[in-house]
């Protein structure tokens, strides 16, 4: 279903709806339509208004102007709950479970069906679960405690309970965002049951190759305003970047000349026992190498043991010709090397810090004076890291945790940038964020290059690391599987390497 029925009214709309938050202007006359049957893309930089109108869908948000219709008819949702009854469900990306409780439990919590004497029917809850399980197409135990699921597993659950409710709308926000590929695959093909079952599928994602595979139409927000609804059929994918962005965006991957400096970072036969072995590469000055692989193919732990987050069992790490002892970040950071991690709000933020706190913590000491912070000093430093880096922000004493991803993500950069590194790890620079900033980041690792800085790029994307590494290496079950000039590697030969295919993809 490409284009929906002129006389179909939508399951659920937004007809000019404006949200303002003090002097901001989250949302600015937005139309939306949910139509049954069909699996919707709303697409926009980080910043753009997305969250907000899931919020406003959901009910934990009310509109200032304009109006939300439910079946045609306007209808106000005084909190979550009202939605939820109207059968709007939202699927995050992270679910929030009772750990200690079983999947059932978890689906029908306070809402079990009860025996006579008021007892929970123990045998109704399972049944019920699994009833919801075979509806959706996949194989749960409704017994199985939600402690032991994946991320994955977990979304299903939150899904299995929007069904529980009879929800006719699902908006998910990011989902694949900490999924694998297997299981990203297994929740697209959830995503087309409920479509085909009637429910309108309301789909959130910065990765545009998801929205053309899985979505039929797509609304484009740009700073808090409408741009576009339109079939994906016929979209051009730099068609609706240049809608996200407004301008062209150009390469998303920069030209530049490899590097061919010193050697930067030497690891020498590295081993964790049960995690990776006898891992050895070079980094050299003015040069990115991508460390491909699939999840669990030991990359970031890799990473973690060179920057002394994790010791190691065996082998050796050199930055500069200056050996590090295992264990020790402290060392690694005083010999010039700096680690992005994967998950930046979990390891690369304290969320409850400012944006200055944030991006000073790795410079205390040329912040300090006798023990003392000279925040005039902080300030200025993170002033000066926020504007090289365009960071967007009401006031550098703004919490860290009310920007947007992408955001994050740059004070991240602008926190270890801060260091002035000889060698920068970097984990997953573009996850969950949105295409302008991805080529914002490229451009910045290509300029960082430039200046000397050697790279070791771990990314999951393999059109980033073939768009950026002058050298790809691949692991596979903890070791490198291959090095491959970046000239020469191809999608077919990492993966090849990466899934332990023997020999090497033309």
């Amino acid at each position: 279903m490409t284009h929906p029925d002129p006389d179909q009214l939508p399951v659920l709309a937004l007809e000019g709806v404006s949200k303002s938050f003090g002097a901001v202007r989250a949302l600015r006359g937005v139309s939306l339509r949910l139509y049954a049957g069909e699996a919707h893309a709303l697409a926009g930089e980080n910043g753009a208004g997305k969250s907000t109108l899931i919020k406003t869908l959901a009910g934990v948000h009310r509109p200032d102007e304009g109006t939300v219709l439910l079946d045609g008819e306007p209808v106000v949702f005084h909190g979550p709950a009202d939605a939820r009854d109207a059968g709007v469900a939202v699927i995050y990306q992270e679910p929030t479970l009772f750990p200690d409780l079983s999947v059932a439990e978890n689906i029908f919590m306070g809402r079990q069906p009860r025996r006579s004497l008021g007892r929970v029917d123990h045998r109704a809850v399972r049944t019920a679960a699994a009833g919801l399980f075979r509806r959706l197409g996949v194989d749960l135990d409704p017994d199985q405690a939600a402690s032991g699921l994946s991320i994955a597993d977990q979304q299903l659950v939150e899904i299995a309970k929007a069904l529980s409710f009879d929800a006719r709308v699902l908006i998910m926000d990011e989902p694949t965002a900490a999924l694998t590929g297997s299981e990203a695959a297994r929740l697209f093909q959830v995503v087309r049951t409920l479509r085909e079952q009637g429910a309108a599928v309301l789909f959130i994602s910065h990765r545009l190759t998801e929205i053309f595979a899985l979505c039929q139409r797509v609304t484009t927000l740009r700073d808090g305003a409408w741009i576009a609804s339109e079939p994906v059929e016929g979209l051009a994918e730099d068609d609706l970047i240049r809608r996200m962005v407004g301008r062209d965006l150009g390469e998303l991957y920069p030209e530049r000349t490899p590097g061919t400096g010193e050697v930067a970072l030497s690891v020498r036969r590295l081993t964790r026992e049960g995690v990776f072995t006898d891992v050895s590469f070079e980094v050299r000055a003015g040069e990115i190498v991508g460390l491909a692989g699939l999840v669990g193919a030991g990359r970031s732990e890799v990473a973690r043991a060179v920057f002394g987050v994790d010791r190691w069992d065996g082998g050796d790490v050199a930055v500069g010709g200056r050996p590090l002892k295992p264990g020790s970040p402290s060392m690694a950071m005083a010999a010039g090397l700096a680690l992005v991690p994967e998950d930046r709000r979990a390891h690369g933020l304290v969320m409850n810090l400012s944006i200055e706190r944030n991006i000073g913590l790795t410079g205390l000491g040329k912040s300090s004076r006798a023990g003392l912070m000279r925040r005039a000093a902080e300030r200025g430093r993170a002033a000066d890291w926020a504007v090289r880096l365009r960071v967007t922000y009401a006031r550098l004493g703004d919490l860290v945790g009310t920007l947007s991803g992408g955001n994050q993500q740059k004070v991240v950069l602008a926190k270890w940038l801060a260091t002035d590194p000889v060698v920068l790890i970097v984990d997953e620079p573009t996850r969950g964020i949105d295409v302008g900033t991805k080529a914002e980041v490229h451009r910045l690792l290509a300029r960082l290059a430039a200046d000397g800085v050697a790279i070791l790029m771990i990314s999951s994307d393999l059109p980033e690391i073939l768009g950026m590494a002058d050298r790809v290496l691949v692991m596979h079950e903890g070791r490198i599987a291959a090095e491959i000039p970046g000239a020469e590697a191809t999608e077919q030969s990492v993966m090849a390497a990466a899934t332990g295919v023997a020999g090497r993809a033309a």
